[in-house]
């Protein structure tokens, strides 16, 4: 139910951000959702790929730090509301939205939002009671084909 995510540290200069893109490229690794978040001296790029050992490793060998962290990829209704319905199943039960990313599927009306949270069992847990619907393994890769 949980989704692999790679958070790449890169120094914030001119630059960095193109050489993490560079190095996917020539992995052949697809990049399927993403997300920046900076501070005054780095970034933190975040992405999910459907090969995330492979990435990981392939930007491992040229000398970047990596962390992998779970996400959870819930599938919400692109329509006015629908973010809000989700974040209300959280607020209900005290559920902290660390961060987020979203992106469109070709699933007509649908979208994939990314959630982080400090305890992503207990939200898994929680999504699942609601009737939420979570995205993962090859369900997730074929609603972005």
């Amino acid at each position: 139910m949980k989704t692999k995510q790679i958070s790449v540290f890169i120094d914030n200069r001119p630059g960095r951000l193109a050489s993490v893109a560079q190095v996917l490229k020539e992995a052949g690794i697809d990049i399927r959702a993403i997300s920046m978040a900076d501070a005054p001296d780095f970034g933190i790029f975040r992405i999910v790929v459907e090969d995330t050992d492979r990435a990981r490793a392939a930007l491992k060998q040229r000398g970047f730090v990596t962390e992998v962290n779970h996400v959870i990829a819930v599938e919400v209704n692109d329509r006015p509301g629908g973010l809000a319905d989700v974040l209300a199943v959280f607020a209900e039960h005290q559920l902290n939205v660390e961060y987020m990313y979203a992106f469109l599927t070709e699933r007509a009306g649908k979208a994939i939002i990314f959630f982080r949270f400090e305890d992503t069992d207990r939200a898994v847990e929680v999504l699942q009671s609601a009737n939420v619907p979570i995205v993962y393994g090859e369900r997730l890769w074929r609603s972005v084909r």
